[in-house]
């Protein structure tokens, strides 16, 4: 079975234009990462502290740069996660879990008025 796999350097630019595109707009100030329910709705919605979202991409991953707490979860089941831009376009998406997942939570039973806060993200290219 054939496999296609990307050299370093290509693996890195492509990592980086997933990732800058976070960055893209003027409606926001930053980017958000907004944690949802299966259906798409919000559960908590998580703003960066400063541009760019993520620093460049090292060996095909980069690393997400500091991301502000949500101090009042709309509350939900959290089953879903996206990216979005400074005009509220999606860019990427995964799935929220407890272990396992694209995204990690110690709990995705988020309570209304909770507090959310992200410790870390990565986001990989293709090899």
């Amino acid at each position: 079975m054939p496999q296609i796999t990307h050299v370093t350097a290509i693996r890195d630019a492509m990592v980086d234009l997933v990732v800058d595109a976070i960055d893209a707009g003027t409606t926001d100030t930053t980017g958000d990462l907004v944690i949802m329910t299966s259906g798409d709705v919000p559960v908590a919605t998580l703003s960066w502290t400063a541009t760019p979202a993520f620093g460049a991409s090292s060996n095909g991953t980069a690393t997400m740069n500091a991301i502000n707490d949500d101090a009042s979860a709309v509350g939900g089941i959290a089953a879903l996660f996206k990216f979005q831009d400074r005009d509220n376009n999606e860019v990427f998406r995964g799935i929220a879990g407890t272990a396992g997942e694209d995204l990690n939570l110690s709990s995705t039973n988020i309570g209304a008025t909770d507090t959310i806060s992200i410790t870390s993200f990565t986001y990989t290219g293709p090899t």
